[in-house]
């Protein structure tokens, strides 16, 4: 029989504070006994800005006892800390915001030599391998200005958007199944990439251990429809110009070379299919956690071990599903270049629409790290977080090994978007994560409550930032007072020396499901 999970203590506030330890400007500790069982201690990264908002929210829980809505993020840190098998520390990313079990804006690593380590789907997210595609073109800003509204309209007509879009590009059940097995290696052989975006893809868009036998019928069913489409949500495809360079060399290997160079952003990610393989597999995992008596401060952090057959059962799904989700941006890349090409009566490849690099904020995967000196295998969790490999790191393009590998940092309807590095201090401090983007402050139920989607637009339209949304009414959602400050995050990630800041774009069109 599982033993029940431990009741998680409510202290008062400032009982909660003395578990919590500056280390520097940039960061804190969380120490063991925050939570029960924490196996080692937690780290979050953060500005004076981003910290109030951290400790609010933890007052907050404080106040209402713990009672309603997800945990704080500070909780959710330390109840990961508290799986079996994690080594290192539970780390929160400036962006951190409490997610389901894991918070988003979490990394955690697993030692796979230990039996008793485990794998949990609350550590990747529901939209597994959600992520962020950027491309170059040689355009600039005063070759789009004349023509932004129609290009907008061109992309909006172009990628299918919104809750319930479907593909253009026509998928049967085999193709789904290719598709899941061989990853961005399928669009490419369907016509629908270049070589050099496999290039300038992480894992060159195919995870090898993908099955799609575990993959369920159900998560197929809801999949094969929408391969191609870019989904509601904070998913969107954006025409963005060069702000500011902060690293030439860096912006140089990437192909950008001047302010005002045009490029396009997508972020999108699994779409039902990968919801449905998270969903099958918590239920899997619940059964393997009563069988298996693990223990756990949270039953939304439902986990088995990496070695049972549901962990593996699991990651082969997940593989499947984020192999998925690169055939998802690769068809949109397809479809962007065909919109580009047609605007301006020009070819996607005259137009240099290569892509700078693909990176993936929601996935689980096995990767070799040193620590305290030794070289072990770790399965790393990263969540609403984004692998930031070192310049000379194996597993990074040729074209980047002098620079470190580009992590695209996407920000929120009408605000700023980031490239940045990864450093070789981020690869000790944090196994070589960073943040993943701005990252909530206000939920989406209260977004609705205080915005008016009217506003929201009309501001962008201010701001001369060209915007078709398949839905208006979930735009308050998204708009940029429901999040944190992307540059706070970014800043943070920067000034901590766990990333490097590159490349400032902002956006001047915004196509939205």
């Amino acid at each position: 029989m599982q033993s029940a999970a431990p009741t998680l203590p409510v202290r008062p506030y400032n009982e909660e504070l003395k578990f919590i330890e500056r280390i520097n400007e940039n960061s804190f500790r969380i120490k063991k006994g925050f939570v029960p069982n924490m196996q080692v201690e937690g780290i979050f990264y953060v500005n004076r800005h981003l910290e109030n908002l951290m400790m609010e929210e933890l007052r907050h829980s404080c106040q209402s006892k713990g009672i309603g809505g997800f945990l704080p993020g500070v909780k959710q840190i330390a109840n990961v800390a508290s799986l079996p098998g994690i080594v290192g520390r539970s780390v929160g990313l400036p962006d951190v915001h409490s997610g389901y079990g894991f918070a988003i804006g979490n990394m955690a690593a697993f030692d796979m030599s230990n039996p008793e380590a485990v794998v949990s789907p609350g550590g990747v997210g529901f939209d597994i391998n959600c992520g962020v595609r950027l491309l170059r073109t040689n355009l600039c800003e005063k070759d789009v200005a004349p023509m932004k509204e129609q290009l907008a309209q061109t992309l909006f007509n172009h990628i299918p958007v919104g809750v319930g879009s479907k593909g253009v590009i026509p998928m049967t059940a085999t193709n789904l199944e290719e598709a899941l097995e061989m990853g961005m290696d399928w669009s490419l052989r369907e016509g629908y990439a270049w070589a050099e975006d496999k290039e300038h893809c992480e894992e060159y868009g195919r995870m090898l251990q993908a099955n799609p036998n575990k993959v369920s019928s159900r998560a197929k069913k809801r999949g094969l429809p929408q391969l191609g489409t870019l989904g509601a949500g904070n998913h969107y495809a954006e025409i963005q110009v060069v702000d500011k360079i902060y690293d030439q060399h860096a912006a140089r290997k990437m192909g950008i070379d001047h302010t005002g160079q045009v490029c396009v952003m997508i972020h999108s990610g699994s779409r039902g299919l990968g919801h449905q393989v998270a969903t099958d597999a918590l239920v899997a995992m619940e059964r393997a956690m009563k069988r298996d008596n693990i223990v756990v401060n949270d039953r939304q952090l439902a986990c088995a071990r990496i070695q049972s057959q549901e962990g593996q059962d699991y990651l082969a799904g997940m593989a499947a599903a984020a192999n998925y989700a690169w055939v998802n941006r690769s068809s949109m890349t397809f479809l962007a270049r065909q919109a580009f090409a047609k605007t301006f009566q020009s070819t996607p490849d005259d137009l240099d629409m290569q892509v700078i690099y693909d990176v993936s904020h929601n996935i689980a995967k096995v990767e070799e790290h040193y620590i305290n000196g030794k070289q072990k295998t770790l399965l790393i969790h990263r969540k609403g977080s984004t692998r930031a490999f070192p310049p000379h790191h194996p597993l990074i393009p040729v074209d980047y090994q002098l620079t470190g590998q580009p992590v695209l940092i996407g920000g929120t309807m009408g605000t700023c978007s980031y490239v940045l590095t990864g450093t070789e201090q981020g690869m000790q401090e944090t196994f070589g994560t960073t943040c993943h983007g701005a990252g909530r402050a206000l939920s989406r139920a209260k977004s609705r409550r205080n915005l008016n989607y009217e506003d929201v637009l009309a501001d962008l339209a201010k701001k001369g930032i060209a915007i078709r949304v398949a839905s208006p009414k979930l735009v308050m959602e998204e708009a940029p007072e429901s999040y944190k400050n992307v540059t706070d995050v970014v800043e943070t990630c920067h000034a901590a020396g766990i990333s490097k800041m590159a490349i400032k774009l902002r956006p001047v069109a915004v196509i939205k499901g």
